[in-house]
């Protein structure tokens, strides 16, 4: 069941925008919520990759329509107007004192979750904390590997199907190894200018916009190259209650 159902809403109202009142919205909330220097248009030219392919805003009946296709397949959705709305999902969703980590997310960075946990502000058990914290390089690689089956995993995600299948890749697998069954409870927050027709589509997006960013992206923060090392498709869920995707009406990481 869709929990928040208008663009624009915070968690909870539900109240169905007015579609003309949407459309007039839409020019001034389809934009980032915050630019980071990693976000996509700063590295775009270096990765050569077609934005207006791949990064498009969709229409709204093809976000309906998604959003039907996913919850089809066990995922609950939580829609959200801008990141701070969905900020304000993720505080009410997740509970004071849960364990909580979090995959590397060029959309979590862009809709302010870094401020939200710096200092221990969100109330929450930061497994990332305990893992910058540690100092013994064997130690640290144990916390990664273990931070997988944290209570709550929060992470982006690199397309999304119409059909409702949701992709992600990455180099190492530290955030993707989370997906099909070691977190109790996978939060996924993506923009919907990751949505697209199919699902050959979706792994297109990955090798042909996704993957480029990131390597750029991973030679300016580290002066190595990427790879996808690791995929997953989350094609269904048995357990309703595991998985919420918190879909932002907003272009969003890559």
């Amino acid at each position: 069941m869709v929990r928040a159902a208008a663009f624009g809403t915070k968690f909870g109202i539900g109240v169905i925008m007015d579609m003309s009142v949407y459309m007039k919205r839409q020019k001034r909330e389809f934009c980032m919520t915050k630019i980071t220097q990693y976000s996509a248009v700063h590295l775009i030219p270096q990765a050569g990759v077609d934005q207006k392919k791949w990064n498009a805003i969709p229409l709204p009946d093809v976000v309906d329509r998604t959003v039907q296709a996913i919850e089809k397949r066990g995922i609950t959705v939580i829609r959200a107007g801008n990141g701070e709305d969905a900020l304000a999902v993720l505080r009410k969703l997740i509970p004071p004192g849960a364990e909580v980590m979090n995959g590397s997310s060029t959309t979590l960075a862009e809709i302010g979750y870094e401020d939200l946990i710096a200092g221990g502000r969100s109330g929450w058990n930061n497994v990332h904390d305990r893992i910058t914290a540690e100092n013994d390089d064997a130690k640290r690689a144990e916390l990664r590997r273990k931070s997988v089956t944290a209570d709550y995993f929060i992470s982006g995600a690199n397309a999304i199907a119409e059909t409702g299948e949701i992709v992600a890749c990455d180099a190492s697998g530290s955030r993707v190894g989370a997906w099909p069954f070691s977190a109790a409870h996978l939060v996924l927050v993506v923009g919907i200018n990751k949505i697209v027709p199919t699902l050959t589509d979706a792994l297109h997006r990955v090798w042909d916009y996704a993957y480029p960013l990131e390597d750029a992206r991973a030679k300016r923060a580290y002066g190595t190259p990427s790879m996808i090392g690791k995929c997953v498709i989350l094609a269904n869920e048995k357990n309703r209650e595991r998985v919420t995707l918190v879909l932002i009406s907003e272009a969003l990481g890559y």
